[in-house]
């Protein structure tokens, strides 16, 4: 359980990871809450006396998503604020910020599909058949988007050459095996779906990328312009239920069912992580060549400021490896050399996005 310093602690975590990732307007941001908040208003409360690991609970960037959302509607400009002016918007807006600290941020990054697409080649070169994608944690369901995203990996070219989406990371290192990939399905569960559809859902979700992005705001809005036109099937629930419930269902013959996540790890209870990890392990033992099962995952390294990419197929006695590294938007990406460094993932304590 965090007391107050370990809380006011977490704004500096958070600003060097922006610092990191060349956010420097959200690092001062960051920094200076950490300075200005006090018991005197609801916000500043709550946040103090957060039971929970701070760092693991997103708290700084709950807040700072609600503070970008107030810029964004031109009601004020916490990022141009000094600390004294930032204290007075916290105080003039504490019951328009609070609901922010409810949940979790929604963080629909469709550029964290170039590291999702890196692990699906993996999975395409090694079984060689038809991809069907089960994707937890999907939030407004813009990775769902990933068969309509144009991707250049390395000079690796996927996906339709007229998407209005491309997705170009800076790449380094070998790229990803060139492999013919066709996805037959796209399926995402989150438990809290942001239906982009509605302007004020599609706003919030906004409210979360970090102002020093336009690039990933102009992304963002593309995205959700797709979807709208052509929506995506996402549906609410818990995780591991959903993951139980979708590798029970029938498996066609020539097709790889794939689950698929981008840092959502983290925000899982214990006890759902462990049971996807047996559902999974099941399903896996039940894996043909026919009708095969493989997993890739995007999750952060947070002690080095890195997100992993993790790839395993099923049916083999290979265990999950490490093909790529990328940034946690999916700025750049850069793929490692054969033989992969083979052990589970593990989470960290540090900073995150």
């Amino acid at each position: 359980m965090a007391d107050e310093e370990n809380n006011r602690a977490a704004f500096e975590v958070q600003a060097r990871y922006c610092d990191a990732m060349a956010a420097p307007r959200t690092a001062a941001l960051c920094r200076a809450l950490g300075r200005v908040l006090t018991r005197g208003t609801l916000v500043g409360t709550r946040l103090l006396y957060w039971a929970g690991e701070p760092v693991a609970d997103a708290t700084v960037l709950r807040i700072v998503g609600g503070l970008h959302a107030l810029a964004r509607r031109g009601v004020a400009d916490p990022f141009a604020a000094d600390d004294a002016a930032l204290a007075a918007i916290l105080a003039i807006h504490d019951a328009a910020l609070l609901p922010w600290l409810d949940g979790p941020p929604q963080t629909n990054e469709a550029q964290r599909s170039a590291g999702l697409m890196t692990g699906l080649l993996h999975v395409a070169a090694t079984l060689g058949l038809r991809l069907e994608i089960l994707e937890i944690g999907s939030s407004a369901g813009l990775n769902l988007l990933i068969d309509r995203m144009r991707f250049d990996l390395g000079g690796v070219r996927v996906g339709p050459a007229d998407s209005p989406l491309a997705i170009v990371p800076h790449w380094r290192g070998p790229p990803p095996p060139a492999a013919p990939i066709t996805v037959v399905r796209t399926r995402g569960v989150d438990l809290a779906p942001v239906d982009v559809r509605d302007p004020a859902q599609a706003e919030r979700l906004a409210g979360y990328v970090w102002v020093d992005a336009q690039d990933r705001l102009d992304r963002l809005a593309t995205a959700i312009a797709m979807v709208r036109a052509q929506p995506v099937d996402l549906t609410q629930g818990d995780a591991a239920d959903w993951v139980e419930q979708r590798l029970a269902e029938p498996q066609e013959d020539g097709t790889v069912r794939v689950l698929m996540h981008s840092v959502v790890w983290q925000y899982l209870p214990a006890a759902g992580r462990a049971r996807i990890r047996a559902a999974m392990a099941a399903a896996g033992a039940r894996a043909t060549p026919a009708r095969p099962l493989g997993w890739v995952m995007m999750e952060p390294n947070r002690d080095l400021h890195r997100h992993e990419v993790r790839v395993q197929c099923w049916p083999s006695a290979e265990p999950m490896q490490l093909v790529a590294l990328t940034h946690a938007h999916g700025a750049w990406v850069e793929g490692l050399p054969a033989p992969y460094e083979t052990r589970d993932y593990v989470m960290r304590r540090g900073a995150y996005e």
